[in-house]
């Protein structure tokens, strides 16, 4: 597929330096000597800065608010000049005021700003933000947002339950008691632009916003292909057999750690019978509708959320960039 790398959170090229991570030393070095800048996250959400949200905000790794928070930090990778890129969470901080219900939820629009840090810098969702970001600040927020989010949910060994600890740069976990060793999850998504002549097979999930439809989605199931994947989920949800499928664009998706993995389906039929345990509607809407809903003057839907395969699919459909 043209472009594929254009999706956000890809196509930076930045150098995650696996040759650094275990090397402690060094690593050390690069901290206490100044050299080294640090993304900042909090409970998920980036430091960003700049009127239109639109900056990652690198800290120097000696900053005293990140020396109050007992989470080690972790190598993120390398930037083109060589400087080490740490993140480091300081989640620990309660905000005066905060509204835990209003945080992760599906359009979380408030932002946190720590008193001691630089001033204009907040918190806010990288779901709202990502799409503002260069793509190297959006591929270092989500690298971030993801490998700590792993750290939070797999604190202890999975084999036999002890606690683990977090060694190579944060990019590995050990458990003491079994020896066991553990590596960040990433759990692979089929997302497909399923089509049938000139339509494109939509549908929305319970509890999204009026009028936001999408393409179907799921979980690759074990000893599954991406093809077979495709195929099940389509007729799982909508009740539409699929023949030809092609592969087209993936996409790192840290909410909370999945890759997307893009593909064009060919329906077979256009009769849909949704699952509504599974879905709550399903359509199929013709290029000019979707040209509409783009153009956000379709009387009923709205477009594919920005910054999300799915609307990077929906464009290089209506584009025709499909190889």
């Amino acid at each position: 597929m043209r472009d594929a790398e254009q999706v956000t959170f890809g196509g930076s090229g930045l150098d995650r330096a696996d040759d650094l991570r275990g090397q402690g030393t060094t690593l050390a070095e690069a901290l206490d000597t100044g050299r080294a800048r640090a993304a900042v996250l909090w409970r998920g959400k980036p430091l960003v800065a700049g009127e239109g949200r639109d900056a990652l905000v690198l800290l120097p790794c000696d900053h005293p608010v990140l020396a109050r928070y007992k989470v080690p930090p972790v190598l993120i990778g390398r930037d083109d000049d060589g400087t080490p890129l740490f993140a480091f969470d300081i989640s620990a901080w309660v905000p005066p005021g905060l509204d835990p219900e209003q945080l992760d939820s599906f359009l979380d629009a408030t932002e946190q700003a720590h008193p001691d840090l630089p001033d204009g810098a907040v918190f806010a969702e990288l779901r709202r933000v990502m799409t503002w970001l260069s793509p190297r600040d959006a591929e270092i927020a989500a690298t971030a947002k993801a490998i700590f989010g792993w750290h939070e949910s797999h604190r202890h060994c999975a084999r036999c339950g002890a606690k683990s600890r977090m060694i190579r740069a944060g990019w590995q976990r050990a458990c003491d008691d079994c020896g066991a060793q553990h590596f960040p999850r990433t759990d692979p998504v089929v997302i497909m632009l399923v089509t049938h002549g000139n339509s494109v097979l939509m549908g929305r999930s319970p509890g999204w916003p009026e009028g936001m439809y999408s393409l179907l989605a799921g979980f690759i199931e074990p000893g599954e292909t991406v093809e077979a994947a495709v195929r099940r989920e389509v007729w799982e949800e909508a009740g539409v057999r699929v023949g030809r499928v092609g592969y087209l664009v993936s996409q790192p998706w840290p909410f909370p750690a999945s890759l997307m993995l893009g593909c064009h389906g060919v329906a077979l039929s256009r009769e849909i019978t949704i699952d509504p345990y599974e879905i709550e509607d399903a359509r199929w809407m013709s290029r000019e509708e979707i040209l509409a809903a783009f153009a956000g003057e379709h009387p009923q839907v709205l477009p594919a959320r920005e910054g999300a395969v799915a609307h990077f699919l929906l464009r290089n459909w209506l584009a025709d960039r499909f190889d």
